[in-house]
């Protein structure tokens, strides 16, 4: 099994791509060791010194180190991944979900089309670029022309989240959604 790494904009961040599918539909973040009995593969990572945080994706595995150089802490995460897989363990845990989108979305009955608007263009133009970084971004809420949104993986914590959220994903969206008047990370 080969697994290739890519670097990501958050240097405590690197994705690995097993060449397989990892979850396929939807994400699932486990930020401690507590959380990771959700995955055996994130109980896995969690067991390597250093890691503190796991984020599985449709196709990848990102991890996010608390301490240590990469040098020392990717060949036994690599590893770990590879066991996993090599083992026919599955992913999740039984009775565990992938996180939805949909989860805590607020937003005014009258705001509906708008959010329709603002959630196609996240899908179509923003999750891809982000999911190539490692990351994902996911809709939250839209309350009085501010647009709420989840950033995980790779995304969260990352030093040029803010440029992103603010240049990037905000200057798309108030072109295209004249109502949205700002973009804020929850």
């Amino acid at each position: 099994m080969f697994i290739q790494t890519e670097t990501t904009p958050n240097p405590a961040t690197l994705k690995f791509l097993p060449g397989r599918e990892v979850l396929g539909n939807g994400t699932l973040e486990v930020h401690t060791p507590e959380e990771a009995d959700r995955s055996p593969l994130a109980q896995r990572l969690f067991d390597v010194v250093g890691v503190s945080g796991v984020f599985l994706g449709s196709d990848f595995v990102t991890v996010t180190k608390a301490h240590g150089e990469w040098p020392q802490i990717k060949p036994a995460i690599l590893g770990a991944i590879m066991e996993h897989f090599m083992s026919g363990a599955p992913v999740l845990a039984d009775g565990v979900a992938v996180d939805a989108d949909e989860d805590a979305e607020f937003y005014a009955p009258d705001d509906a089309e708008i959010v329709a608007t603002v959630k196609e263009l996240i899908a179509t133009r923003v999750r891809p670029a982000v999911a190539n970084d490692g990351g994902d971004i996911t809709f939250r809420g839209f309350r009085d022309g501010i647009v709420y949104l989840n950033m995980k993986g790779s995304c969260s914590g990352c030093p040029s989240s803010t440029a992103t959220l603010k240049n990037g994903i905000q200057n798309l969206l108030c072109h295209f959604v004249p109502e949205v008047k700002a973009v804020e990370a929850v």
